[in-house]
């Protein structure tokens, strides 16, 4: 058999592994990079050397990577799990790599000597969660966010809104006689009624933070983050108008053209110091009795609520 030394033994197994292997010294210097890194990442074994880790990782990664391995020069050992990070490819695009790190310690006295880093490219696994947890908040009918999007949303809105002391709007939408459209022409219509009034409502949102949801059956959500009461009402305005614009039949809604319409709650919260003690349901209630205002009113219009949140 032949007689490899430790570090020949070492260089063998890293070069037929399709993990990337990296030694680092304790000041975080790599000293040894395996030839995995060229498929995985586009960068040659020296290029990691003088690239790896300062220059390639993500800088919203690298603190926790210099944390792991400040634990691992002080001597305290193996981390909890594996950490994640992402590094830069030779082509710019970024990596995700499952990294499991372990302390070498010098044979003869025992000292920390360098850190191993085994790091796995987990890309494919990240796309399919990232995947998963995008299905779990979208509705699958219009496409639209579903109810756990919304209110993950307008309680991250209104958070903001609060530090920033400023406005934030809510629009609800229902459908209105919507059964009378399943009943009279059929569920298949009834849900490309639906889609057609997502998409609608999706398009009313002027900046990328505004989001639409489907808030449950034929009701609808609009958030409008830094939005005041005059901007929410001219954006309900040109919802209601645009939907009735399209021109769905809707022969029970007679009293409105025999069109689809619908009714719109506008809402508005202005967020001053000592708001603290308000909620987004404040906000999503307002909406809710200006909704009910519209329809008992009689539907096919345009209702609003001013909420002030804390002091002037």
């Amino acid at each position: 058999m032949p007689n490899y030394t430790q570090d020949a033994y070492f260089k063998m197994m890293a070069e037929q592994s399709t993990d990337i292997l990296c030694r680092m010294t304790l000041s975080m210097r790599c000293v040894y990079c395996s030839p995995a890194s060229l498929p995985v990442l586009g960068w040659t074994s020296d290029e990691m050397l003088v690239r790896f880790p300062d220059g390639l990782v993500h800088r919203e990664d690298l603190g926790a990577v210099r944390a792991v391995h400040k634990r691992h020069a002080e001597g305290h050992g193996a981390q909890d799990g594996p950490a994640t990070m992402r590094v830069r490819k030779k082509d710019t695009t970024y990596a995700w790599l499952e990294v499991n790190s372990s302390l070498m310690r010098d044979e003869g006295t025992g000292e920390p000597w360098q850190v191993l880093l085994n790091m796995r490219d987990i890309g494919k696994r990240i796309q399919l969660e990232q995947h998963l947890g995008a299905l779990a908040l979208t509705d699958p009918l219009t496409a639209l966010g579903n109810r756990r999007a919304f209110d993950l949303a307008l309680d991250q809105e209104w958070r903001r809104a609060r530090r920033e002391q400023s406005e934030v709007s809510l629009l609800l939408v229902d459908i209105d006689h919507f059964k009378g459209i399943n009943d009279g022409y059929g569920h298949v219509v009834g849900d490309d009624c639906l889609r057609a009034i997502a998409a609608t409502i999706a398009s009313a949102g002027r900046r990328p933070g505004d989001m639409a949801a489907r808030y449950g059956g034929e009701e609808f959500a609009l958030i409008l983050p830094a939005t005041g009461e005059e901007g929410a009402l001219g954006i309900a305005e040109g919802l209601r108008v645009a939907i009735k614009d399209l021109r769905l039949p809707h022969l029970r809604n007679s009293e409105h053209d025999s069109v689809v319409t619908v009714s719109i709650g506008s809402a508005t919260a202005v967020l001053r110091p000592g708001s603290d003690s308000t909620t987004p349901l404040s906000l999503l209630r307002a909406a809710d009795e200006a909704l009910y205002k519209a329809k008992q009113e009689g539907r096919n219009r345009v209702e609003a609520r001013l909420l002030m949140a804390g002091g002037r």
